[in-house]
């Protein structure tokens, strides 16, 4: 070839390499901007996650097969019973209610065992939770009617709360009826092989579930039109996706493609992604997938952190680094899930610690998951008994009637959610770490330059009281401080902070004047 030739063919070759990456920049900085004009900002709110059997029973007429005593039976509680408690959920302070899937579930139970520490004997293992589906086109009777669902979503609106539906598109139920469903070229509509997740999370069967083949276009079709099918007759808000690390990228693009023409641009859409924080679900977000995820870190750096380990300056750039998240999109963090073992027993029932945990979680950036009975610090540990009923106390209400409950815990919670409505720099606000590589208290300062709002955090994880001794940003400098917990002013000195802090306490302070919102 001649070298002239060559070389121009070159130069034309890097002209178009370079044209062609100006152009994905150009589409990655438009789809950015379609999600800050379309996507669904969440950012106000408080999610509280619900397993509807365990929450309370409205209806004493579905109850067919009911066994109380049973760790992984049904339990009664059902959508009747949990549209009566709403009151207690508007009047704690969350906005958002995020309850589990609502289709039939196999009938069949299978036994299982629980860790042994637990004493707990052989037991049967039924679908009270809803991921064990056997027919997403129908409700199952344990938790109520469509009719039931909507009125459900009518009332919680009613109260300002949105809900959020958990729905699964990667497996059925075990024994369910799909297996015996094809296609129209007669390929089955399940993977039985059970596989390896670790290797390959797209093809294998988690649980032991039997695995969806959502490539196949009749299998994803039929799972999004029954799902959105449901979502449009409830008129629920947005979805939770459950085990969405083991469904491809295409079948999220369609699915995100279908929501939105179905239900609007803001209709929320939140990741369980297994193990996801900030960095691993980044490229989701930068594909507009979704709008959050769930931030798996959080729970046990926060329970670390309460318990001596590592310096408090560590811990507080950890939180910094959740800021780190892509523009418009949300981790979302919780503390304790049917998941995973409840925070107060990790914490071994210490109630001081697990304080200071809910404080930083609801003074934290992102979208705060509570999960059901938190507020009252509900008795429970591990699997299965982290699935425990929604105590009640002396209230007439099943199937928690009797069991103790911890209103103060409520009370210290409905604080915390009053002061996050009402501040807007922990919802939005940037970070900025006060403590130093010495320092024993963790401190830090949220601030909101939109609306000139700011939050002083100081947390005391230790087990004797502490002297704080912080030089302020300048916002503060010259103005009184309102001590959001105990409702009293202080003037700092000459820029500086310093007070006695409690053994493992916390305080929020804002700034007495200016542009607060209360």
């Amino acid at each position: 070839m001649d070298i002239r030739h060559a070389s121009a063919t070159s130069s034309r070759a890097g002209r178009i390499a370079r044209i062609a990456i100006r152009c994905l920049l150009s589409f990655q900085l438009f789809i950015l901007s379609l999600h800050s004009v379309f996507a669904a900002d969440w950012s106000d709110e408080v999610v509280y996650f619900v397993l509807t059997d365990r929450y309370a029973d409205g209806d004493s007429g579905n109850n067919r097969g009911v066994d109380r005593r049973n760790p992984g039976g049904f339990h009664g509680g059902d959508l009747k019973g949990l549209t009566q408690q709403l009151d207690e959920l508007a009047d704690l302070g969350i906005t958002a209610l995020w309850i589990n899937p609502v289709q039939k579930q196999i009938d069949k139970g299978f036994y299982a065992s629980a860790p042994a520490n637990l004493g707990i004997p052989e037991f049967r293992h039924f679908g009270f939770h809803g991921y064990w589906i056997d027919d997403f086109e129908t409700l199952d009777p344990h938790f109520g009617t469509l009719a039931d669902l909507k009125h459900l979503v009518d009332e919680a609106h009613k109260r300002n709360i949105k809900v959020l539906l958990d729905v699964v598109y990667n497996h059925a139920g075990y024994g369910s009826h799909y297996a015996s469903r094809r296609t129209a070229d007669g390929q089955s509509w399940l993977r039985t092989v059970e596989g390896n997740c670790d290797v390959d999370p797209l093809t294998c069967n988690v649980g032991g579930l039997p695995d969806f083949r959502t490539e196949l276009p009749e299998v994803r079709d039929y799972l999004l039109d029954a799902n959105l099918d449901l979502a449009r007759k409830a008129g629920v808000d947005g979805f939770r996706l459950d085990t969405f690390k083991h469904i491809g990228t295409d079948f999220w693009l369609e699915h995100r493609r279908r929501t939105r023409a179905a239900f609007g641009n803001d209709f929320f859409l939140l990741a369980e992604y297994w193990g996801g924080d900030a960095g691993s679900l980044d490229p989701f977000f930068a594909r507009d997938e979704v709008d959050a995820g769930f931030d798996f870190g959080f729970k046990g750096n926060c329970e670390s952190f309460v318990n001596g380990r590592g310096r408090a300056v560590a811990y507080g750039n950890y939180l910094a680094s959740r800021h780190k998240v892509r523009k418009g999109y949300l981790l979302a963090h919780y503390l304790s899930s049917h998941d995973e073992p409840m925070a107060l027993y990790d914490l071994h029932n210490d109630k001081d610690k697990f304080r200071i945990c809910a404080a930083i979680q609801l003074t934290s950036l992102g979208l705060p998951v509570i999960y059901y009975g938190e507020e009252v610090a509900r008795a429970g540990s591990v699997w299965p008994l982290n699935r425990t009923d929604m105590p009640w106390g002396e209230r007439d209400i099943k199937p928690g009637k009797g069991k103790s409950r911890d209103e103060g815990m409520r009370a210290w919670y409905k604080q915390l959610l009053h002061i996050r409505s009402h501040h807007s720099a922990l919802r939005r606000g940037d970070y900025t770490l006060l403590s130093g590589a010495q320092d024993k208290l963790l401190a830090y300062a949220r601030s909101d330059a939109s609306s000139g709002d700011s939050i002083l955090v100081l947390v005391n994880r230790e087990p004797q009281a502490q002297e704080a001794a912080f030089t302020l940003p300048e916002i503060w400098h010259g103005k009184p401080l309102m001590d959001e917990l105990q409702h009293t002013s202080l003037l700092p000195f000459s820029g500086k902070l310093q007070l006695r802090m409690a053994p493992e306490s916390v305080r929020i302070f804002g700034i007495a004047s200016g542009k607060a919102e209360h």
